[in-house]
């Protein structure tokens, strides 16, 4: 045979075998996706049936139904942080109706979305390694329950648009393009949830523009000025005063003292009360593990560590192999990652930690083999990345296993069982799941006595028991009455601000038709200033100007006397 048609025989069998490469390739991609789509899969049927936060999830209830009411944040009604989750669940509520149904569907696509943009983004370090990192954030974040805060959504579109540009770096001609741009918007989007992200965002963004052409960086630098021109909307409905007030002074200075915790964590007991109050009644733990409190200790110290590991593989990366695909990948989101740790200085509870650490440790797990085969030179990129995952494992089920990694088994395991561990408290159509049958019944009396007499149109306030004392709120109680105004701009109560000696509460108050006070949150104890009781003119309003209606030993209804 002619040696023109050999070389002609050997180029397409190499053309065939790179063909089929490349296909059992995808077919592994789709069977690690499966993987990973169970581990987020799993524990959702339980978690869309499981109690919410009462303020929390209570809040981006009732927040987006104000703004679609005609009141705006900051100006009318306390918000803490950017406009972008209200005006994302306003349209969702409009479309398909103001429904914890909706709302939880929207805090499920939001960690979907942080979980597929981790896996895409760590996809050139490895299959199997970005599937265990990935998974590891959903292990993280589902245990903190379904509720669409503005940190989780932040998380979705800063993520989203990192992966979008790991995308964007495969392709060319109009795909590159589109992607680009829209990383650029999702990014914006990002800000526009948590302001207090800015320097993270902004941060990854410059690194990925150190990597691209003059051209690209227009188009991501453009989407994302142009995305930010939302502000102005914002500034102009609600006022640059209140916004500045509403997202700056209120949180950074008002609010401090009476929400944070010591840093670090105390080794021998739980600072946070919500977190201390899940350690109640718990299922016990087959593997041998420290106390809850020193689990929190070491999972504060976790963050730090993995921080330093993503950013020292980062530095080895852009040393050695600084135009690989997997190094242009990994940069800007180490720095990312990095950039998000003052976000579990401010208060090092479990959801803090949970929110930064869903990023930090699949950062870290994507840099432990780096690490490895810098160390040592003969050590396979396959092994590295085994040793990974068999070190994120550890940390998970026997290092720090109380709060994730238990959490999302007990979920998990009301999904195969069909058991729901919510009680819900209705009114019509609208439901709240509550955490405590007791309370649960306690609440419904309330609200079925308040649905008897209130009209349309009355105002409402919904508080605690001792009004100088605003540690918390029972918010969801808005969501069941959307024909009632609510009365006070604290919707959403925080010691130093509703307690306040210059809050607007007592003002309100005199104002207000009925008035809902709890006792759940009585027993707060945190070691910061909400031990502490302040101003004490709202609670005068309430006994000069109100009568009880109904009462137990969880609730009481009081209505304005001289209705």
């Amino acid at each position: 045979m002619p040696e023109s048609s050999d070389a002609g025989a050997r180029d397409s069998a190499s053309v065939i075998e790179a063909s089929e490469e490349q296909t059992s390739g995808r077919w592994r991609d789709v069977l690690a996706l499966l993987v990973l789509g169970a581990v987020v899969l799993l524990p959702l049927p339980a978690l869309l049936r499981a109690s919410g936060a009462p303020m929390e999830e209570g809040f981006m209830l009732a927040f987006p139904e104000q703004l679609l009411q005609g009141r705006l944040p900051h100006r009318d009604f306390l918000h803490l942080y950017g406009p972008g989750a209200l005006w994302v669940l306003a349209a969702a509520y409009r479309v398909l109706g103001a429904t914890i149904g909706v709302e939880r569907g929207v805090a499920v696509a939001q960690d979907l979305v942080v979980v597929g943009a981790l896996w895409i983004a760590l996809r050139p370090r490895g299959r199997w390694l970005a599937t265990a990192a990935a998974g590891t954030a959903a292990v993280i974040l589902l245990p903190l329950g379904l509720a669409a805060l503005a940190w989780n959504g932040a998380l979705a579109a800063a993520l989203a648009a990192l992966a979008l540009l790991v995308l964007a770096d495969r392709c060319s001609g109009r795909p590159r393009t589109v992607a680009i741009v829209v990383a650029g918007v999702l990014a914006a989007t990002a800000v526009l949830y948590r302001p207090d992200m800015v320097l993270a965002v902004v941060a990854a963004l410059v690194v990925w523009m150190f990597q691209l052409d003059r051209g690209d960086r227009i188009r991501l630098g453009a989407g994302f000025v142009v995305t930010s021109l939302l502000w102005l909307v914002h500034l102009v409905t609600s006022g640059p005063s209140e916004s500045f007030r509403g997202m700056f002074l209120e949180p950074v200075f008002s609010l401090r003292g009476g929400r944070s915790l010591p840093v670090p964590p105390s080794w021998d007991r739980i600072d946070g009360f919500l977190q201390r109050a899940g350690t109640m009644a718990v299922p016990p733990w087959p593997v041998p593990m420290l106390s809850e409190s020193a689990q929190i200790v070491v999972w504060f110290w976790l963050i730090p560590c993995s921080i330093v590991l993503a950013l020292v593989a980062a530095w080895r990366l852009w040393r050695t192999e600084p135009a690989a695909p997997a190094t242009r990948a990994y940069l800007p989101l180490a720095v990312y990652a990095a950039l998000l740790l003052p976000q579990a200085l401010q208060r090092p509870d479990t959801t803090h930690l949970s929110w930064v650490s869903a990023v930090t440790f699949p950062a870290a797990i994507a840099a432990v083999p780096v690490l490895l085969v810098w160390a040592r030179p003969s050590m396979s990129r396959r092994l590295g990345n085994g040793v990974a995952i068999g070190a994120a494992a550890v940390v998970l089920v026997v290092v720090i296993p109380f709060f994730p990694f238990r959490t999302y088994v007990e979920a998990a395991g009301h999904t195969l069982s069909g058991t729901a561990t919510g009680f819900d408290v209705r009114r019509g159509d609208r439901t709240f799941p509550y955490g405590s049958a007791a309370d649960a019944a306690a609440a419904q009396q309330v609200v079925d006595e308040l649905d008897a007499r209130a009209r349309p149109g009355e105002s409402i306030v919904v508080g605690t028991n001792d009004l100088s004392r605003t540690v918390y709120s029972d918010a969801w109680i808005y969501h069941l009455f959307p024909d009632l105004v609510p009365g006070t701009r604290y919707i959403e109560m925080d010691p130093g601000l509703a307690d306040g000696v210059d809050s607007e509460l007592p003002a309100e108050l005199a104002a207000a038709d009925w008035l809902i006070l709890s006792d759940v949150w009585s027993d707060w104890d945190e070691p910061n200033d909400s031990r502490s009781s302040r101003s004490q003119a709202a609670n005068d309003v309430v006994a000069s100007s109100f009568c009880e209606v109904t009462a137990n030993d969880r609730f009481r209804l009081l209505q304005r006397c001289d209705r």
